[in-house]
C-alpha cells in the first residue's frame, strides 16, 4: 500500500477529483506515515516545495480519522501576511474532511474573534504574539479554547529559532500542554537550515522525532554576479536590461529600498516598495499591484523573503548581498516556480565588500553549505516575561508551579537565574507575592499590566543591530559593539556610507542611533556597510580572494574588479594570519573571521602603546611601531577571555531587562555576542609579518 492510500478516504477523493492531483511530491508522501502516527517531525523542502501540504494533509487525515473535536491544531507563522496568504488554501483543505480553519492575529477584527470564541475552528492560524494575547485576556476562556489542542505546525521554523520569538513560542507550547494535559505533536517546516537534527531536538524538547527531506540545499540555479559600482548604475541595469519583466529586487536596509524605489521610478519603471516601516495596507496594495502588472519592480527588505506569494516572477535581483546563505536561498526560491523554469538570481554589487560577500554566499551555496540556526543563549528575560504572563493568565501563580506550567524549556534558564529573576522582580515591584502566590506588583501593572499588555505579549525579535539616523534620514545599521566607548574616546564615531558620524544619542528600546557629522576617524565595518558578517561567510570571502573559483557566473566587470581586489590583497593565502604594517603607522591583522571575532580581538589588543583598535569583518588595525609587537600581543590572548566591548547601557536593549538583575542582563548579552571558537581559529593560524608596498 502506498503512503497516499493511508490518508483519510475523503481527503484522497478531493485531492484527486477536486484538485486534480495525480500524485504527491516525495516529501509529502514521506511525511504521511510519521505525521499520522503522531511523531514530531521537521519537514525540509525548497521554497514552494509543498511543505504546508506535507504537514497539513496527514494532520487533517488524523484529525478526521481519530475524531478530534474542538480547536485541535495550531498553525503558527512568523508573519501576518504569510498567514493571510495561506489561510484560503488551508480553509479549502480542511473542508475536504468536514473541518474548518480560521485566522487570528492583530489585524483580525473583533467580530471574527468573537465567532472563533463562540464556535472554535478545528485549525487556527496565528502568531506567538496573538497566542499570548489570547492566553492572558480576561475575555478568553483559555482552557475551553485551547484545552483540546493536540498538534502544532510551526512554519518557517528557522525564522523563530534564530531569535527570542522561538523561546517565547516554546514557552507558550509548554503552557498549552499544561492546559491540554498532553504532549503536543510538533511539526516544523523550513526550506533552509544547516543543522536540521539540532533544530528538531530544539523544537521537540528531547521527545524524539524525524527529519524528512533533503538536509542539503539543491544547488541548481543560474546565479550571476555583476559589479556596477554605484546605485545609479544599478538603476540603469534594472531599467534598460530587464525592461518588460516583473522584477523582485532585494536590498539590505529600508533606506536603500527607498533610494532604489525612487531611482527606478525616475528611470520610468513602475516600482513599488515593501519594508517594515510601511503600513500593512500599503505593503499589501504594492504586492497586489505587483502581482497583476507585467512590467514593474517591487523593492523589498526581508519582508518578502518568506513564502508570501507575489505572483509569477521573471527575475530576482539582489542589490548588494544578503548576510546569510539562508536568506539567499529564500530569495532565489521566489523564482523557478513555473513548470520547466529554472531558479535564478542576479547580484548587483556597488562596492568591493558587496561583491566579495555575494561571491562568498554563492560559493557556500554551491558547496551545499547552509547556515546553522543557533537559538540565542540564556533566555532569562523571556523566562521573566512568562512569569508575568502566567500571573495574568491565572490571576496569580504559585511560585512552586512555575516550572510545571512553563514546561521543559524552563531548564534552558539555570535554576539560579530563575530564582534571581523572580527575587529581583519582587524587589523591583514588578511582582508581588501573597502566601506564595505571585501576581503583578505596582510597577508590573503600570508597565506590563492588562492596559499595556502589548508590551508583554511580544518578545523583541530583531537581532542585535541598530538603525542609524541623521535627522529623519536612515543611514544604515551597526552592531552595538561599534558603540562601545574606549577610555580615549568620549563618544563613538561611526563610518557609514563613506562618511564619519559621531554618536549623539542611543535609544536602545527602539534600536535607534542618532548621529551628527564628524570630521573623521569613523569605524564600523570594512568599507562602511555597517553590517556584521559571520565567520563562515568571511572565511569564504577569504578563500575567494586567495584564488578559489566563485560558485556563480561573473560578468566581465565583476571578474575585472575581483582581479583588482586579489592584486591589492595578494598576501591573503586562505590559511595564514597576515599581519601587515601600512605606511600610515598602523598595523593591520587580516583574520577574515567576522565582525564579532574582530571586535573581540580588537578589545584584547587595546594595550598601552597600541591606541584605539579599528575593526571590521575581515581585519582589525592598531597604531603600533612594528608587526612583531602586535604578533607577540596576539600570541598572549586567551580565546575564552576575548569578547567584544559592549556599551555599558546596552542592557536596555534586552526587552524585559527591568525584570533581571544587571549582572544577569549583562551575562545574557555577553553570551549572545561571544564567539570563542572564531577567536580560537584566528589564534591557531600561522602568523606572517609583512609590510605593505
Amino acid at each position: 500500500m502506498s503512503p497516499f492510500d493511508e490518508l483519510h478516504p475523503a481527503l484522497r477523493y478531493h485531492l484527486v477529483n477536486t484538485l486534480g492531483w495525480t500524485e504527491l511530491r516525495p516529501t509529502q508522501l514521506a511525511a504521511i506515515k510519521p505525521v499520522q502516527s503522531g511523531h514530531n517531525v521537521l519537514l525540509l523542502a525548497p521554497t514552494a516545495g509543498g511543505k504546508t501540504e506535507a504537514a497539513v494533509f496527514p494532520l487533517l487525515s488524523r484529525m478526521a480519522g481519530e475524531g478530534w473535536r474542538g480547536l485541535s491544531a495550531l498553525y503558527v507563522c512568523p508573519l501576518r501576511a504569510l498567514l493571510n496568504n495561506i489561510e484560503p488554501r488551508l480553509q479549502r483543505y480542511a473542508s475536504f474532511v468536514g473541518r474548518r480553519a480560521a485566522l487570528w492575529h492583530g489585524d483580525v477584527g473583533g467580530a471574527a474573534r468573537r465567532r472563533i470564541l463562540s464556535d472554535p475552528p478545528d485549525l487556527l492560524l496565528t502568531t506567538p504574539e496573538s497566542l499570548e494575547a489570547m492566553m492572558i485576556s480576561p475575555r478568553v476562556n483559555v482552557t475551553t479554547l485551547l484545552g483540546d489542542v493536540r498538534a502544532v505546525v510551526v512554519d518557517e521554523l528557522h525564522a523563530f529559532a534564530g531569535d527570542d520569538r522561538g523561546w517565547h513560542l516554546l514557552f507558550l507550547l509548554g503552557r498549552i500542554e499544561r492546559l491540554s494535559a498532553c504532549h503536543l505533536q510538533r511539526i516544523g517546516l523550513t526550506a533552509t537550515v544547516g543543522n536540521p537534527e539540532e533544530m528538531l531536538v530544539w523544537l521537540a524538547r528531547g521527545r524524539g522525532g524525524r527529519v524528512i527531506g533533503a538536509s542539503r540545499p539543491t544547488t541548481d540555479g543560474d546565479v550571476t554576479a555583476d559589479y556596477v559600482g554605484s546605485l545609479g548604475n544599478a538603476f540603469t541595469v534594472l531599467a534598460r536590461v530587464f525592461r518588460g519583466e516583473r522584477r523582485l529586487v532585494f536590498a539590505e536596509s529600508r533606506s536603500r529600498v527607498e533610494q532604489i524605489t525612487e531611482g527606478l521610478r525616475a528611470a520610468g519603471i513602475r516600482t513599488f516598495a515593501s519594508h517594515a516601516s510601511l503600513s500593512a495596507d500599503e505593503r499589501r496594495a504594492a504586492e497586489a499591484a505587483f502581482a497583476a502588472e507585467p512590467d514593474c519592480a517591487i523593492v523589498a527588505t526581508s519582508t518578502l523573503e518568506l513564502g508570501i506569494d507575489v505572483g509569477d516572477l521573471d527575475r530576482v535581483v539582489q542589490i548588494g548581498a544578503p548576510a546569510s546563505v539562508t536568506s539567499f536561498l529564500q530569495r532565489m526560491g521566489r523564482t523557478g516556480r513555473r513548470a520547466g523554469a529554472q531558479r535564478h538570481c542576479l547580484f548587483l554589487a556597488t562596492d568591493d565588500e558587496e561583491l566579495l560577500t555575494a561571491l562568498a554566499v554563492a560559493t557556500l551555496w554551491r558547496d551545499g553549505v547552509v547556515d546553522p540556526v543557533t537559538p540565542p543563549a540564556r533566555p532569562a528575560h523571556i523566562y521573566a516575561q512568562q512569569v508575568m504572563a502566567l500571573a495574568l493568565q491565572l490571576g496569580g501563580v504559585a511560585r512552586s508551579d512555575l516550572d510545571a506550567w512553563l514546561g521543559p524549556v524552563a531548564s534552558e534558564v539555570t535554576e539560579d537565574d530563575r530564582i534571581a529573576a523572580v527575587r529581583h522582580m519582587l524587589q523591583a515591584g514588578v511582582l508581588a507575592e501573597d502566601g506564595g502566590v505571585l501576581g503583578l506588583g505596582e510597577r508590573g501593572e503600570r508597565e506590563f499590566g492588562r492596559r499595556h499588555f502589548g508590551d508583554l505579549v511580544a518578545a523583541f525579535s530583531s537581532p542585535l543591530m541598530l538603525s542609524v539616523y541623521h535627522g529623519p534620514a536612515e543611514l544604515g545599521t551597526v552592531h552595538p559593539a561599534s558603540l562601545a566607548r574606549s577610555p580615549r574616546t568620549p563618544a563613538p564615531v561611526l563610518l557609514l556610507g563613506g562618511r564619519s558620524w559621531e554618536v549623539a544619542a542611543v535609544d536602545w528600546l527602539k534600536r535607534h542611533v542618532s548621529v551628527v557629522p564628524a570630521k573623521g576617524g569613523g569605524r564600523s565595518r570594512w568599507l562602511g556597510s555597517g553590517r556584521t558578517l559571520t565567520a563562515r561567510i568571511s572565511h569564504a570571502a577569504e578563500r575567494i580572494i586567495s584564488g578559489t573559483t566563485p560558485g556563480c557566473t561573473l560578468s566581465r566587470r565583476a571578474a575585472a574588479r575581483l582581479a583588482e581586489v586579489r592584486e591589492r590583497l595578494a598576501f591573503v593565502d586562505g590559511c595564514s594570519l597576515p599581519i601587515v604594517a601600512s605606511t600610515d603607522g598602523r598595523v593591520h591583522v587580516w583574520h577574515f573571521a567576522g565582525g564579532l571575532a574582530s571586535a573581540s580581538l580588537a578589545r584584547a589588543l587595546t594595550l598601552p602603546g597600541f591606541g584605539n583598535a579599528h575593526w571590521d569583518d575581515f581585519s582589525l588595525s592598531v597604531r603600533a611601531t612594528s608587526t612583531d609587537t602586535v604578533a607577540r600581543a596576539i600570541a598572549e590572548i586567551n580565546p575564552t577571555d576575548a569578547h567584544p566591548r559592549l556599551p555599558e547601557d546596552m542592557g536596555a536593549a534586552l526587552k524585559f531587562s527591568a525584570c533581571l538583575p544587571n549582572s544577569i542582563a549583562t551575562a545574557v548579552l555577553q553570551a549572545r555576542t561571544a564567539v570563542t571558537g572564531a577567536v580560537a581559529d584566528i589564534l591557531s593560524r600561522p602568523v606572517r609579518q609583512l609590510r605593505a608596498p
